[in-house]
């Protein structure tokens, strides 16, 4: 074997590029993929001389205490999630995204202030009346 062909063998060995029909052709990696940006946190209103979407906090409140005790984290065996123990259809319908629970705070309480705003305190049969 002469020195090139050993030369071009001790290249290949170590990965660093390829040869076809006698020619070095040098090693490219392939390329990285891009990381996905994180999709956007939806603006959410902040409240407004006490209210959002024209619903006080106080009943927001009063919801959310009986509701889950206000914690935004809370979830239900039953498939009630976070603060205002939203279900999964409710909370799309309102504009919301993926688990409740693991929405932000302010959200819950924009979509649940939102609800309300439809629907009146129906959504909540015990805790709304």
């Amino acid at each position: 074997m002469t020195v090139a062909a050993l030369s071009c063998a001790a290249t290949l060995a170590a990965g660093a590029g390829t040869a076809h029909a006698g020619q070095y052709v040098p090693f490219e990696p392939e390329p990285r993929e891009q990381s996905k940006p994180k999709p956007e946190q939806p603006q959410i209103p902040q409240p407004q001389n006490g209210a959002i979407e024209g619903v006080s906090l106080a009943t927001l409140n009063t919801i959310a205490a009986c509701e889950s005790g206000g914690d935004p984290t809370a979830v239900n065996a039953a498939g009630y999630y976070g603060k205002y123990q939203f279900d999964l259809q409710t909370w799309a319908a309102v504009g919301g995204s993926g688990n409740p629970a693991k929405a932000p705070e302010a959200e819950q309480d924009y979509r649940a202030a939102l609800l309300y705003a439809q629907s009146g305190s129906s959504p909540w049969p015990v805790c709304g009346a």
